[in-house]
């Protein structure tokens, strides 16, 4: 049911409502004013009789005026002898109590007055559906406007409800009308107040979708600035391979083009995992991670390849659980471990650490490599930005994937000189196990 048929039925269904207690509340006040004229009434009508001293004949013939009347008269002897009944039929009881009271008859209940004056009882009798009778046609006048007045306000209510309701079909038009690439605000000029909330958080979510357009397209087109150099270095050496004359010159064409598909698959991998951690990415879901088995596990993987370039590698875990995405948070310390051992001087030494203190959950990793200037601190976590003194391989992947797995996280990325003043410690700060956010989306 359309918004406006549902204002339509509710409005007017309220005010039948309305209308209903009205005419109830009338009814009962009619009834409740009726009971006492009419009582009045029967009162006046008894003590009027009780002067009058006829004789049975007599007294008939005084009464036979009273029929018009919606009373019933009856009047009894000093014997008790029924000496006048004007409405015999009716089955009235005889004298129950002097005074008003209220009588059960064939055809209904009867309101009764009795008096007693010079030997005869009179009782004067009123049937109360007369008096509802009143009662009611009182409540229907009431009621009547108001059903009379009901296809009137439904066609009122109806234009006033379409025109109140204009601004939203508009702005529902003006979306329908949005193609992907138009995201620009809607305008809440006409808005009335109460829709304007709604518009606001369609703009809000229009610009957020027009910043992760342009950053899928940033990314896009960076990833295929990226990617083209090594895939051109591949198809070069592919060629130096084939034309190679002797066998030396094919094993070192070979053993380049090993090199470049090891540096195309690694930066293919860093993409495919930075496009997991991007803000759009459906978050996976929360569980216990132990920071202290991540570093360990990073440090084993990284091993190898310390080793290789006479790096000492240490690590130092403490006991350190958070709630997140476990394969996330592998990534943020393979990054950050696997940068330290690309970036120290052969001979150098990395330095892991994960644990708790107090400000709650951390990972650390620290060299003593070049460093990152205090200027570029910022920088190195924009997609594919190389420092200025970075040399070796990378894409420039690295910390971008690290910020995006914190962020995720709730925590946050710090980055300062490292032992001595040397090198670079990255540290990963979470919140405390009370406060930290669930995993984020946005």
């Amino acid at each position: 049911m359309s918004l406006r048929r549902r204002l339509l039925f509710w409005l007017l269904t309220s005010v039948l409502a309305g209308g209903l207690l009205a005419a109830g509340v009338v009814y009962v006040q009619a009834l409740g004013e009726a009971n006492e004229i009419f009582d009045y009434q029967l009162r006046q009508l008894a003590l009027s009789l009780r002067d009058r001293s006829f004789s049975s004949a007599a007294l008939a013939r005084a009464l036979q005026g009273e029929e018009a009347l919606e009373f019933a008269i009856q009047v009894w002897g000093p014997d008790g002898a029924l000496l006048y009944d004007s409405h015999p039929l009716a089955g009235l009881p005889a004298v129950v109590r002097l005074g008003l009271d209220t009588a059960r008859a064939a055809d209904g209940a009867w309101r009764t007055y009795a008096v007693q004056q010079r030997g005869l009882t009179i009782q004067v009798a009123q049937p109360l559906a007369v008096r509802d009778r009143l009662a009611a046609g009182a409540a229907a006048r009431t009621l009547l406007p108001f059903v009379v007045a009901l296809p009137l306000m439904g066609l009122l209510i109806w234009r006033l409800v379409g025109r109140a309701l204009a601004p939203l079909e508009r702005t529902a038009v003006a979306v329908s009308r949005r193609s992907p690439g138009s995201l620009e605000p809607i305008a809440t000029d006409d808005a009335p107040e109460e829709l304007r909330p709604l518009v606001d958080a369609l703009n809000d979510l229009l610009a957020r979708l027009g910043g992760a357009l342009e950053s899928q397209r940033r990314f896009v087109a960076d990833a295929a600035h990226e990617l083209r150099s090594p895939l051109t270095a591949l198809s070069l050496q592919l060629q130096l391979a084939t034309r190679a004359r002797s066998d030396a010159t094919r094993a070192a064409a070979h053993e380049s083009l090993r090199n470049g598909v090891e540096r195309a698959t690694r930066l293919v991998e860093q993409l495919l995992a930075l496009a997991r951690q991007s803000p759009d990415a459906p978050p996976p879901e929360a569980r216990p991670v132990d920071l202290a088995a991540i570093a360990r596990e990073a440090a084993a993987r990284h091993a190898a390849a310390a080793a290789a370039r006479a790096t000492q590698l240490a690590i130092e875990a403490g006991p350190a659980m958070v709630a997140g995405d476990a394969a996330g948070l592998a990534t943020l310390a393979d990054n950050l471990v696997g940068n330290a051992v690309c970036y120290t001087p052969r001979g150098g030494s990395v330095r892991v650490r994960a644990g708790a203190d107090a400000a709650g959950p951390f990972f650390e990793v620290a060299d003593d490599g070049p460093g990152i200037p205090p200027h570029e601190r910022q920088r190195v976590f924009d997609r594919f930005y190389r420092g200025e003194a970075a040399e070796g391989p990378g894409s420039g992947l690295g910390l971008a994937i690290v910020k995006e797995v914190a962020e995720r996280h709730g925590a946050r990325v710090l980055l300062a000189p490292g032992p001595g003043g040397r090198g670079l410690r990255a540290r990963v700060e979470f919140a405390s196990a009370g406060a930290r956010p669930a995993l984020s989306s946005a």
